[in-house]
């Protein structure tokens, strides 16, 4: 069987890094994961091509070569999905569609002309599917019934179908699920809140193929909250370390967890230690009456300002969620969210508005007291220019006007320095020891087109020089990654503008009857 996957397009989004990537000559952030483990469930006789449409077009010849076509992705990414179905029915190909997109909204109009329909999680799944395309059949629909599998057994994904070079980072999984109960986390509904992990050899192996195929860049855990299952997170990061001292510390890693992170020491040592360099949290908003609403508890036992300078002196940098429009909100949000991130320094701070995804508790309550805006079959998902999808408790206009202030608030050229250069000297040196490698030829051109537009051309030059200089003298270990970290904003000040030109372009579109802002949007 000739299988054709298809990764569809993201919309530009906060973690799209186009600006970045360009300096050091890749297309995209991340691979699809979840399609390279579904090549690997798949009978390995069958022939196999990925393409992703972040990286290139499909070619006529790949069209042709096709007798099915495999699609999988995100809500976000449900209108290329979309087009991409169309194109291969045309084109008279049978397609099977699958990924978090078509689990949680299985009736979706965008995935009607798919022939068969791989819900779940395809360790359950896929044998179902192949079963059905060796019997002959044309169409299905599959479901694990609300079954999880034992991830035990999951065989090492086909990473070689990927173009390596195309790709910032890596990604692999180790668990699934999360522990918490988060009112607006679809996470709990598409895995459970039992994380189910690999054995550390299973992930080890995982290393090992990716390093033998040339790999010897960053490494995402993609694990949504990867201390969910503590025990096994710590039986896996000594087996990282080993491996790692034995290779020279080829990669460096990154993941999400929960803030409690900070209350285990042990934790975050040996994260540390096997080359764990940063952890997206979630921390949502300082608000403790918000969490309380959101029922993210567990980000109101302790202070939130205290858990980031924990982990920053720990040596691992924190990245961070923030959200705007719960329910009950006072005024002020967003400014609020710019002080926490002002006072703790975290340099990478997403910030959207208020999502309800199908099937989550935010989306069933909203439903019954009949708020929600866009019907189930319409979620947009989860970027960073979308406004709520539902009736919040104060007006929109309000929310969406807060937002983008604070957004752009974050980004400006001058306040973001300030931040990071603040974080940077809390930062704890790292205490593993890598092979030093020279800098390539596209490393020093990044360097030098950064050098220019941030120390030389902008108005940010006084304050580059300080602190390359201050952070030299202060924290030397760290110069390097400081200096990587604020070539980030050349893609979030570009990105503040499309925030700003797609929320003023909704808010215009909305009902008369909506309340008049209290403030209007200022060009960046």
């Amino acid at each position: 069987m000739r299988t054709l996957f298809i990764y569809p397009k993201f919309p530009k989004t906060f973690w799209s890094y186009e600006k970045i990537l360009e300096l050091v000559n890749r297309k995209v952030l991340l691979p699809p994961l979840g399609l390279v483990t579904v090549a690997a469930l798949l009978p390995q006789e069958w022939e196999m091509k990925l393409v992703d449409r972040n990286v290139r077009e499909l070619s006529e010849a790949e069209w042709q070569w096709a007798e099915l076509v495999v699609i999988s992705g995100m809500i976000v990414q449900k209108d290329d999905m979309q087009r991409q179905i169309a194109e291969a029915k045309r084109r008279g190909l049978t397609v099977a569609v699958g990924g978090p997109f078509a689990s949680s909204t299985p009736e979706a109009p965008e995935i009607d002309l798919a022939d068969f329909k791989v819900l779940d999680e395809g360790e359950i799944t896929l044998p179902m599917f192949v079963e059905a395309i060796q019997r002959g059949d044309t169409s299905g629909r599959f479901s694990a019934e609300g079954d999880k599998p034992d991830v035990t057994s999951t065989p090492i994904p086909r990473f070689d179908l990927l173009e390596l070079d195309a790709y910032d980072s890596m990604s692999v999984q180790f668990s699934r699920g999360c522990p918490f109960n988060c009112e607006f986390c679809d996470i709990i509904v598409l895995y459970g809140r039992k994380p189910r992990t690999k054995t550390p050899e299973q992930l080890i192996a995982e290393l090992q193929s990716i390093y033998d195929l040339g790999w010897r860049r960053s490494i995402f855990l993609v694990d949504d909250n990867f201390i969910g299952n503590k025990r096994n997170a710590k039986l896996l990061l000594p087996a990282i370390r080993q491996w790692q001292e034995e290779k020279g510390y080829p990669f460096s890693f990154a993941t999400e967890a929960s803030v409690d992170l900070a209350d285990d020491d042990e934790m975050m040592r040996m994260m540390h230690e096997a080359r764990f360099e940063s952890v997206f949290l979630g921390i949502e908003t300082p608000d403790e009456a918000s969490l309380e609403t959101a029922r993210k508890i567990q980000n109101t036992r302790h202070p939130l300002d205290e858990a980031v300078d924990k982990i920053t002196a720990n040596g691992i940098r924190v990245m961070a969620g923030f959200i705007i429009g719960f329910d009950g909100e006072k005024d002020g949000a967003g400014a609020r969210i710019v002080d926490f991130v002002t006072r703790t320094g975290i340099p990478a701070a997403m910030m959207g508005m208020l999502q309800a995804l199908p099937n989550t508790a935010l989306w069933n309550r909203l439903e019954k007291e009949g708020r929600l805006i866009e019907d189930k079959d319409a979620a947009k998902g989860v970027n960073q220019t979308n406004l709520l999808n539902f009736q919040p408790t104060r007006p929109i206009r309000d929310i969406a006007n807060e937002y983008v202030e604070a957004f752009c608030a974050l980004y400006e050229p001058n306040a973001y320095m300030d931040r990071v250069y603040s974080y940077y000297l809390k930062m704890g040196a790292p205490r593993w020891q890598g092979t030093a490698t020279l800098p390539s030829w596209i490393d020093l051109r990044a360097l030098a087109i950064v050098v220019w537009r941030q120390g030389i051309k902008r108005n940010t030059r006084s304050r580059f020089w300080r602190y390359m200089l201050g952070m030299a003298r202060n924290n030397p270990a760290m110069l390097e990654q400081f200096l990587v970290v604020l070539a980030h904003n050349e893609h979030f000040m570009e990105y503040r503008s499309v925030v700003q030109r797609e929320i003023r372009e909704q808010l215009e579109s909305l009902p008369p009857e909506e309340p008049c802002p209290k403030k209007t949007l200022q060009p960046v």
